[in-house]
């Protein structure tokens, strides 16, 4: 082989040396463009060449491959690593702080609630289905009477990735749990003709466009509720958010009051406000001094969801709301700042236990 063609695959070994160094996926450099450049030059080579120029080439990859399997030995060879821990496991500071036992671990507050809003709902008769955290265009909007192009698209600030369902819409990271509606309608149409009534809570996290302060958080709890049978009417939905109101806060003498609003998957929709819990109606910060909270969004689920899915609205009536976690435990507990929940800053965590008890006195 002539002194060219050796130069080439020296300079060649020396780049990809050098990308060895650096690279987190070193297998990666077995597929690196300038190796296989010099594959294909293989035949291009006059015949006497070539025998050598492969040999040069396979001695070339079986160094890389020595090396990157050397690699893979030592990482195979290190301990785990806890990247969330602050400390290096089993040191000295570690043992010192007290900070790495399972032993003071605990539920984060808001899956501990969370976990007591679904009790209390099945005490009520409802069961739970959790929501998804990737959706489509037909979940969270057409299912929903959510017409293409229809303005009230816009209001929810939506996250939508470069993945595309089978019609080429971008798949969703879901705006609200109501995206579950429409699957858990088809799902339990068949009770209603056994006089069973659809009876669902809805858990899930949510996304949205949100300026991230005091009040508002991009990503959050909610829980969505779903209720269909013969007859019903509104009545039926405010006596069930006002007992479940009652028991999570543990207070029989709360109050609500709703008042008219918008949501195309309702008709009529509402929003529904609860008497403060701090001020007894007095009026204080945390209400605006209007001794009322705004609390979440609701009304009877409209004909054309039920339609949608396979449901005669003639026959049958259902109600619906939507309400966020966040917002359900900062006003049981006071807090000021939803952006305490994500933090991770374990001053305010440790002030709840793990017992279902909540706030630490």
């Amino acid at each position: 082989m002539n002194q060219e063609l050796n130069q080439e695959v020296a300079t060649v070994r020396e780049h990809l040396m050098q990308q060895l160094e650096t690279a987190i996926d070193k297998a990666a450099v077995l597929r690196s463009p300038e190796l296989k450049a010099l594959y294909s030059r293989i035949a291009q080579l006059p015949q006497a060449d070539r025998a050598a120029f492969g040999n040069a080439l396979n001695q070339l990859k079986a160094d890389l491959m020595r090396i990157i399997n050397t690699h893979q030995d030592l990482a195979q060879a290190l301990p785990d690593l806890d990247v969330t821990a602050p400390f290096a496991l089993n040191s000295e500071a570690a043992k010192r702080a007290g900070l790495l036992s399972a032993d003071l671990g605990s539920s984060h507050p808001l899956m501990s609630e969370l976990e007591l809003i679904c009790d209390i709902f099945a005490t009520m008769g409802f069961s739970a289905v959790e929501s998804r955290e990737i959706d489509d265009d037909w979940h969270m909007f057409g299912a929903l009477n959510f017409p293409e192009g229809h303005p009230a698209r816009d209001d929810y600030d939506t996250f939508m990735t470069e993945q595309t369902d089978e019609k080429g819409k971008p798949l969703i990271a879901p705006a609200h749990t109501s995206t579950m509606q429409h699957r858990v309608l088809k799902h339990y149409a068949a009770d209603l003709e056994s006089n069973k009534p659809i009876a669902v809570v809805i858990p899930g996290r949510t996304f949205r466009n949100e300026d991230v302060d005091a009040r508002h958080e991009h990503t959050f709890y909610q829980v969505e509720g779903v209720y269909v049978a013969k007859g019903v009417n509104i009545g039926n939905l405010i006596a069930t958010l006002k007992v479940f109101l009652q028991r999570y806060y543990n207070n029989d003498e709360l109050k609500v009051k709703t008042q008219p609003f918008y949501f195309p998957f309702t008709e009529p929709s509402l929003e529904f406000a609860l008497s403060c819990p701090f001020c007894k109606m007095q009026g204080c910060s945390i209400c605006s001094y209007s001794g009322w909270i705004e609390l979440l969004g609701c009304g009877m689920i409209h004909p054309n969801v039920l339609s949608a899915a396979g449901i005669d609205p003639n026959s049958y009536q259902g109600f619906a709301w939507g309400v966020g976690v966040e917002r359900l435990v900062m006003m049981k507990y006071g807090i000021e700042d939803v952006r305490h929940f994500e933090s991770g800053r374990l001053a305010f965590l440790r002030q709840f236990s793990a017992s279902k008890d909540g706030l630490n006195s």
